[in-house]
């Protein structure tokens, strides 16, 4: 497959400075393949959770993701097995635009059963990567992946996820950065420690399709300047990947 990489800092990915938070840890070059106007259009909203999804939270996730493309919200993933792929896959589907965040180089493929679906975004859509080709992958990558798709989106929905989730890491991230968290109730009904921890942060739970048609109105603005509360690494529990 022959596609354009083009290399590109993330300001002019999102088209604006980034605040004193923001630039803290965003990457200093994305690679990018797609054809999505950049600047990227707003708002984005990333779906995303486990790998290995049940079948409530593969329904959770397609429901989500077709209410936001009908409400024109570009659906952000990250490319990984289970939810990520019902939501980029949904996305195409109903018509929406995805964009994909990987934690490989744009020539590597992670998992490979993804790999036509990888192509597909890459011509289509857009793929987005922090690493440059050829770079070689480590599983620290997919945790600053996951880094980078918070500071891409303008809000983050954990779908269902475990107590060792690799999604914990953009859920402190996303709530770093002051962007608004919600957990679908197949997750907030679980006895996890990470969420009820985020929750007393302040995400935000969606009960029903409703709540997630109110804060497509109402709490998915464009990112502010500052965020209004912000929280220390330490606190978020980053410093392992710092």
């Amino acid at each position: 497959m022959s596609v354009e990489i083009k290399e590109i800092a993330p300001i002019e990915l999102l088209g604006r400075k980034l605040n004193e938070f923001e630039r803290k840890y965003a990457p200093p070059v994305l690679y990018v393949a797609g054809s999505m106007k950049i600047p990227l259009p707003e708002p984005r909203v990333a779906v995303i959770g486990t790998r290995k999804p049940s079948s409530d939270g593969i329904k959770a996730a397609s429901k989500i993701t077709k209410e936001l493309v009908k409400n024109k919200v570009i659906v952000v993933s990250g490319l990984a097995r289970g939810i990520d792929t019902v939501a980029h896959e949904t996305a195409i589907k109903c018509g929406g635009k995805t964009i994909a965040v990987l934690g490989t180089p744009l020539n590597g493929f992670y998992p490979r059963e993804n790999r036509s679906l990888q192509e597909l975004i890459m011509r289509e859509h857009l793929a987005v990567s922090q690493y440059p080709v050829g770079y070689i992958t480590k599983p620290k990558h997919f945790v600053l992946r996951n880094r980078t798709m918070a500071l891409i989106s303008n809000a983050s929905i954990i779908v269902e996820a475990g107590e060792s989730s690799g999604v914990v890491s953009q859920g402190w991230e996303t709530l770093r950065l002051g962007r608004p968290l919600f957990f679908w109730k197949l997750l907030a009904e679980k006895d996890i420690k990470w969420v009820k921890e985020m929750i007393n942060y302040g995400a935000n739970v969606f009960k029903n399709i409703n709540d997630l048609r109110r804060a497509i109105r109402e709490l998915i603005p464009p990112p502010a300047e500052k965020p209004s509360e912000v929280l220390s690494v330490t606190e978020l529990g980053l410093t392992d990947v710092v």
